[in-house]
């Protein structure tokens, strides 16, 4: 009877153990590290960082640019001064700064873009602002090579900044949009606001054209930024993004990117309406792929209700279909709708075949897909569409 209890023990051990070592590698391949396709060619080595310079110094480059090693915390700003890693994408010839904001606590680093033929009324009224929030393991200049953003942005004229997280925060440089104090507007947060007021008052941008949006985890945060600071922001823009207001460890976010948060769609939706009673909406672009197996579908579904709940939208969308253009270079998609009157509010796209990664990207990075519609065109067409009165 013993010797039949101790090996029942042994073998109880025995089973917990496999799957302790089961649930951490699932955590570290999905939550830690969210990486979308894999990069199809082999990456050369980032080049070194540039000597630190007591000012940012304009530089033009290209958004492909690979990413210099970024300034460790505490460390001077410093130059992205790197090679090009995709030769066939040619070079914007706009302004590339390098500099940093600072808190009492923290210091982090960030890149801006700035177009260098602006339209003309926006030298009269100031630059439309674009925030772009990386995803895990990825670096802000690896995010503008890979999204082509800036590219985008000369030809419409926009400025981007692209805020860049802190290993020192979270070692796969992911956004903690899964903690409930972020969520709730601190974290990261007021450190990415600061960092958008302190670009507002170096440069002319037009405050009534600030918009936001993110990849994976920085898709999460761009929403949580924008929820947070409605007046800021007149649209946001997710890609791949989990539901707002659930997780809250990252066992819980885990759960959240594969099944989403039924039980915590509507009341986050209602809580944020709660915290900001004249909340002026939150016109959305939500864009998913269909395969994606890291932040399934099922998150865009909840986004969708939470928009819809924000922006007050009833009426059913308007539903187009694009078909696979010959050759396959753009992946067959849907586009969902939802208008308030004439405008349009709320946009989901539907990507088929699109696994975790931003559609007509960089496939010379990881986190990026060349097949599927351009979301940074798709993005920046939605956002010209709206402005914060």
């Amino acid at each position: 009877m013993k010797r039949s209890a101790s090996s029942l023990l042994r073998s109880l051990v025995r089973s917990g153990t496999r799957q302790s070592r089961t649930v951490s590698k699932i955590v570290t391949a999905l939550f830690a590290a969210p990486a979308a396709a894999k990069p199809k060619r082999k990456r050369k080595p980032a080049a070194k960082p540039a000597k630190p310079a007591a000012k940012p110094v304009a530089k033009p480059t290209a958004p492909r640019a690979r990413a210099a090693t970024p300034a460790a915390p505490g460390a001077a700003a410093r130059r992205s001064t790197v090679p090009s890693a995709a030769t066939h994408v040619p070079p914007s010839p706009g302004k590339w700064l390098a500099s940093h904001y600072a808190t009492p606590t923290r210091r982090m680093s960030y890149w801006l873009y700035l177009p260098n033929n602006p339209p003309e009324d926006t030298q009269r009224k100031g630059l439309p602002l674009l925030v772009m929030l990386h995803g895990c393991h990825q670096t802000a200049t690896q995010f503008a090579q890979g999204t082509r953003m800036n590219q985008w942005a000369e030809q419409m004229g926009y400025a981007v900044l692209y805020p860049q997280q802190l290993v020192s925060v979270q070692a796969q440089r992911c956004w903690k949009w899964y903690d409930r104090a972020t969520q709730e507007g601190g974290g990261d947060v007021p450190t990415i606001v600061g960092m958008i007021g302190k670009v507002m008052t170096q440069y002319a941008i037009d405050r009534s054209r600030i918009y936001i949006a993110g990849i994976s985890a920085g898709a999460g945060m761009a929403n949580i930024v924008a929820l947070n600071h409605p007046q800021l922001f007149a649209a946001v823009g997710l890609h791949s993004g989990p539901v707002f207001g659930a997780g809250h460890n990252t066992i819980g976010a885990l759960g959240v990117m594969q099944h989403g948060a039924a039980t915590r769609m509507d009341s986050a939706a209602h809580e944020v309406l709660m915290r900001h009673p004249q909340f002026p909406g939150m016109p959305a672009i939500l864009i998913q792929g269909e395969g994606d197996q890291v932040v399934r579908p099922v998150n865009q579904l909840q986004l969708t209700r939470q928009s819809r709940l924000l922006n007050r939208l009833s009426e059913a969308p308007k539903i187009t279909h694009k078909p696979q253009r010959r050759g396959g270079r753009h992946n067959a998609h849907q586009l969902h709708d939802f208008y308030e009157g004439r405008k349009l509010q709320l946009r989901v796209a539907r990507i088929a075949g699109l696994e975790h990664a931003w559609s007509g990207g960089d496939p010379a990075l990881a986190f990026n897909a060349k097949a599927g519609p351009d979301a940074s065109k798709m993005m920046l067409e939605f956002f010209s569409r709206h402005r914060r009165v």
